[in-house]
């Protein structure tokens, strides 16, 4: 009997025509990447018709939050277990949880362009980028989430509750309690949108607070107040 491919439905799917496979092989590198470098992941909900592959009715964050409720304690680097997911649900998204190792400083596209210029003119040093689309930049950073003094740290619940995103359009930093999805990841069926990486998980972490300065300035240059009502 033929060996059944491990990817069919990423191949029937996300992953049309010539060189599906690879683009899986790929995708599945770079997941197995993201957890050498010590970041750990949970697998996420995928784009499912025109909705989320979750059993929400009117999910608010479509392909774009956990599978589970328990997420946090699930999330691991063990490159084995990441395997079984992928193997599990080759649609799956993933996400990495926050505040263990890394941050993630995440800021509108627009401020994360201008902020790239502005660093990499001042010589600082950058970790991983990733651009999610269709407004928005992930910088990856060291977290600042486990100090010495446990007094100190503080919960990031931005994306523990989706529906509360679109409050937050400035500068989010997801620390303790948060999450953000992991490249490569699909939003939508057709594969137009998603999340890709512009600096791969390779890169060291820096410490967040040598990029906070310049991106809070690029925010807030690219802030613009509602007008006021006739």
């Amino acid at each position: 009997m033929a060996r059944e491919s491990r990817f069919p439905r990423w191949l029937r799917r996300g992953g049309r025509g010539a060189g599906g496979e690879a683009a899986a092989q790929a995708r599945e590198e770079s997941l197995l990447a993201v957890a050498r470098a010590g970041l750990p992941v949970a697998p996420a909900a995928h784009p499912q018709g025109y909705g989320c592959s979750c059993a929400r009715i009117g999910c608010p964050t479509p392909a774009r939050h956990p599978v589970s409720l328990t997420w946090n304690a699930e999330a691991t680097t063990d490159a084995e277990q990441v395997l079984r997911w992928l193997r599990a649900d080759p649609e799956a998204n993933f996400v990495t949880a926050t505040g263990r190792v890394h941050d993630v400083l995440d800021v509108p596209l627009a401020a994360g362009l201008e902020a790239l210029e502005r660093l990499a003119a001042d010589g600082i040093e950058l970790g991983p980028v990733a651009v999610a689309d269709p407004d928005r930049m992930l910088f990856f950073t060291a977290t600042r989430g486990t100090p010495d003094d446990e007094d100190e740290w503080w919960p990031c619940e931005l994306d523990c509750h989706p529906e509360t995103m679109d409050e937050h359009p400035g500068l989010r930093w997801h620390c303790r309690g948060s999450y953000v999805l992991l490249p490569p990841a699909r939003l939508t069926e057709e594969g137009g949108e998603g999340v890709r990486w512009l600096r791969g998980p390779e890169h060291p972490l820096p410490d967040p607070l040598a990029l906070l300065e310049t991106l809070t300035d690029a925010c807030a240059s690219h802030h613009r107040e509602p007008a006021w009502p006739n």
